[in-house]
C-alpha cells in the first residue's frame, strides 16, 4: 500500500455528465519520466476543453492521465532523467495534456516557462492554454501584423480576452463579439476598438463599417456553424480565418465563392494532441515575444474568478453559465 505522503487529490469525471459528475479522488503522486518535471501545483486554469472532457466529448490523448486540467503554475519538486531546463525549486507555468486539477502534475520541461516576474501563481496558471492557442493561431497561422484588423469571436472568454490584449500589444486593430452589452463594454475597456453584441447587431456589417468596407484581415473563430459564411463576408481581401472550435456545430453549408474572389485562407488547428516538441516551439516563441510584455504589464491574463479545488464543481458551473469574463482558476 502506498505511503499516504505519496498520495494527492485529483479531479476526474468517472462518467460523463454535468458539473456534478466531477469527483475529487486520492491518486498516487505521478513520477516524472525522461525530460519531465513534477510540479507541485499552486493554481490551475479552467478551460472549455475541460468541460468537453467531463461531458465525454473530448477524451484525453492516448497515454495521458484522465485527471482534468490543461494548464498549471507551481513549483518544480522533482526532475525526470536528463531534465535540465528547469531546476528543482523553480516556479513555472506549464501547458500540460492533462492532470492539472491536482496537487501534483507532470509537465514536459520544454512546455514549462518561468512564471513572469510580477505575476502571481493564479495569474500564471491562466496563461498557457490561452496564450499558446492565441499565439499559434493568430500570429503564426493567421500571421497578424501591426496595422491589420483582427475579428475575434467570444471576446469575453479566456481565448478572447487574450487575443484582444495580445493583438493590441502588437499594434493591431480589434473587433470582438460578445453576448451582451455589458461584455461588449468590458471588451472595449480591455482595448478592443469595437465590440459587438452579436444578439443585437450584425458583426459582419459592424466589422465592415469599422474598416471602411475593407473587412478583417484575421478572424479567430471558435463558433463554426453558420458563422463560417458570415466570416467569409466579414473578411478582407487575402483574409485569414482560423478555426479553433465549433461551438455552433462542425458542419456548415456555405457559398465558397468568397474564398476565390477574396483569396481567403481558412485554416485551423488543435493544441492538446500535439507532441511536446511542437508545443516547445510555441513556448520559445512566447518567451521571446510575449514574456517581456507580461513582465512590463502591457498584457496580463484577465481573471474572472478563483475557486479552491474543493469547489471545482462551482468552477465548472461558472464556465458553463457563460457569465464569466476572462479566466477561471482553481487554487490548491
Amino acid at each position: 500500500m502506498a505511503d499516504q505522503s505519496e498520495r494527492m487529490r485529483a479531479v476526474v469525471a468517472p462518467r460523463p455528465g454535468g458539473p456534478e459528475a466531477l469527483e475529487i479522488q486520492l491518486r498516487q503522486r505521478p513520477v516524472p519520466a525522461e525530460g519531465e518535471l513534477l510540479i507541485r501545483v499552486e493554481a490551475a486554469g479552467v478551460n472549455r476543453p475541460d468541460v468537453h472532457q467531463r461531458q465525454g466529448h473530448y477524451p484525453p490523448p492516448v497515454g495521458v492521465t484522465d485527471v482534468l486540467g490543461l494548464e498549471i503554475a507551481g513549483e518544480v519538486v522533482a526532475l525526470g532523467p536528463n531534465a535540465g531546463v528547469h531546476r528543482a525549486g523553480a516556479r513555472v507555468t506549464a501547458l500540460v495534456p492533462g492532470g492539472g486539477y491536482a496537487d501534483y502534475c507532470i509537465a514536459h520541461e520544454t512546455n514549462a516557462l518561468p512564471i513572469p516576474a510580477g505575476l502571481t501563481a493564479i495569474e500564471a496558471a491562466a496563461i498557457p492554454e490561452t496564450y499558446f492557442t492565441v499565439w499559434t493561431n493568430v500570429f503564426v497561422r493567421g500571421a497578424l501584423k501591426a496595422g491589420e484588423t483582427l475579428l475575434v469571436h467570444g471576446g469575453a472568454s479566456g481565448i478572447g480576452t487574450t487575443a484582444i490584449t495580445l493583438a493590441k500589444a502588437f499594434g493591431a486593430h480589434v473587433v470582438a463579439t460578445a453576448g451582451s452589452d455589458e461584455k461588449a463594454a468590458q471588451c472595449e475597456r480591455l482595448g478592443a476598438d469595437l465590440a459587438v453584441n452579436y444578439r443585437k447587431r450584425d458583426f459582419v456589417a459592424e466589422t465592415l463599417r469599422l474598416t471602411g468596407g475593407r473587412g478583417a484581415d484575421v478572424i479567430l473563430d471558435m463558433v463554426g456553424g453558420d458563422y463560417v459564411g458570415r466570416n467569409y463576408a466579414a473578411a478582407a481581401l487575402d483574409g485569414r480565418i482560423v478555426q479553433i472550435a465549433f461551438l455552433n456545430g462542425q458542419k456548415a453549408t456555405v457559398d465558397l465563392r468568397p474564398i476565390m474572389v477574396k483569396r481567403l485562407t481558412h485554416t485551423g488547428s488543435t493544441l492538446r494532441p500535439r507532441p511536446p516538441a511542437e508545443k516547445a516551439v510555441i513556448a520559445e516563441a512566447l518567451r521571446a515575444n510575449v514574456w517581456a510584455l507580461l513582465e512590463e504589464g502591457r498584457c496580463r491574463p484577465i481573471i474572472d474568478s478563483i475557486f479552491p479545488l474543493s469547489e471545482v464543481v462551482k468552477a465548472h458551473e461558472r464556465i458553463e453559465s457563460a457569465e464569466h469574463f476572462g479566466k477561471i482558476v482553481l487554487t490548491m
